[in-house]
């Protein structure tokens, strides 16, 4: 299994994708976690686009909502790929969409296989941990029912061992929400991993390397 986990897209740790996936090639880029937000749908993809092909990716849109109740085509279609990137949004939509789509299936079985890299960050990571609840801080489960038609999940893949709380310390957070649930996972003994804007999780193998600028707790 091959896991790139980040807060905001590559971090500070290009080198280590990079090293997991190889030769740059196709990328199925997933950008349902912006499905409540058709306004910006496109120019979210866009702004992941940009950055993966100036690496020489070349990058092609799998929307989820085209494999509602259709498993066995979207695992057909990701396994064309040699790697796959799932950027932010609401990481509870993002979640409904892999529900309804077989993703959560077919997703685990493709990385058990070492068919493909998954690259996920922000939503796109949180969505591989065990358990989502703390996330409502930030992202609004309310956007799964009008979005996906169906209520939220509460459970990740759980493909990694510990809860992520991107965006610490992050202009893009100017709230703290991200800095507050790390705080009360902390209370709480919550295990977990409180990612920077640099921060990555890789799991490549049997190895699991926390490369973050401040201790995990």
């Amino acid at each position: 299994m091959r896991l790139f986990l980040s807060s905001y897209r590559f971090g500070a740790h290009y080198d280590r994708l990079a090293a997991m996936a190889g030769e740059p090639g196709r990328v199925a880029l997933i950008p349902n976690a912006c499905d409540a937000w058709p306004d910006v749908w496109e120019a979210a993809i866009t702004s992941d686009m940009v950055p993966l092909r100036k690496l020489g990716y070349q990058p092609e849109t799998v929307d989820l909502r085209d494999f509602v109740g259709r498993p066995a085509e979207l695992e057909r279609t990701l396994a064309e790929f040699p790697m796959i990137w799932v950027r932010g949004g609401n990481t509870f939509v993002l979640r409904a969409q892999f529900a309804r789509s077989g993703a959560d299936l077919v997703l685990p079985r493709l990385l058990a296989a070492d068919a493909l890299v998954y690259a996920g960050y922000s939503a796109g990571a949180c969505v591989m941990t065990p358990d989502l609840h703390g996330l409502e801080s930030s992202d609004d489960p309310a956007e799964v029912i009008s979005t996906c038609g169906i209520e939220p999940l509460w459970d990740g893949l759980g493909l990694v061992g510990r809860r992520i709380v991107p965006h610490i310390d992050s202009p893009t957070d100017p709230a703290g929400q991200g800095d507050l649930l790390a705080e009360f996972y902390r209370a709480e003994g919550i295990a977990h991993w409180a990612l920077t804007d640099d921060d990555a999780i890789v799991v490549d193998g049997e190895r699991t390397d926390v490369l973050i600028s401040r201790a995990a707790s």
